[in-house]
């Protein structure tokens, strides 16, 4: 019903900065939320960021230098991501939750493919 795509992975140096995006199609509901999660290898999927009616919403290891935001008329989601470090460096899903906001990825409707981020020291 819904699919998402993300985009603006890439590899940067410590330090450095990426925008990552996540464009919504289908059919949307207005109570929706929208979140980051990231993958490392072996790891489970840790909750980044998220956003919905009631504001944003951050892990402790991202707050201060993440920064996510919403553009609703064209349904999409950004990361903005500052002052990267190698414990950043992940597979970045951004997901869809039909009803309100929520830190756990298991209650998220849809998913993302996943974009890259690399970070070197």
């Amino acid at each position: 019903q819904v699919q998402l795509v993300e985009s603006g992975g890439g590899l940067v140096q410590a330090g450095g900065s990426l925008r990552l995006s996540c464009t919504a199609s289908g059919r949307t509901l207005s109570g929706y939320a929208m979140g980051w999660f990231r993958q490392a290898p072996g790891k489970e999927r840790e909750f980044v960021a998220a956003v919905s009616g009631s504001g944003t919403y951050y892990a402790d290891s991202v707050k201060g230098r993440f920064t996510i935001s919403r553009d609703n008329a064209k349904n999409t989601v950004y990361l903005q991501m500052n002052i990267l470090k190698p414990e950043d460096a992940a597979v970045y899903y951004c997901g869809y939750k039909i009803y309100g906001y929520s830190r756990t990825a298991a209650t998220y409707d849809y998913w993302g493919q996943g974009t890259q981020v690399a970070v070197s020291s």
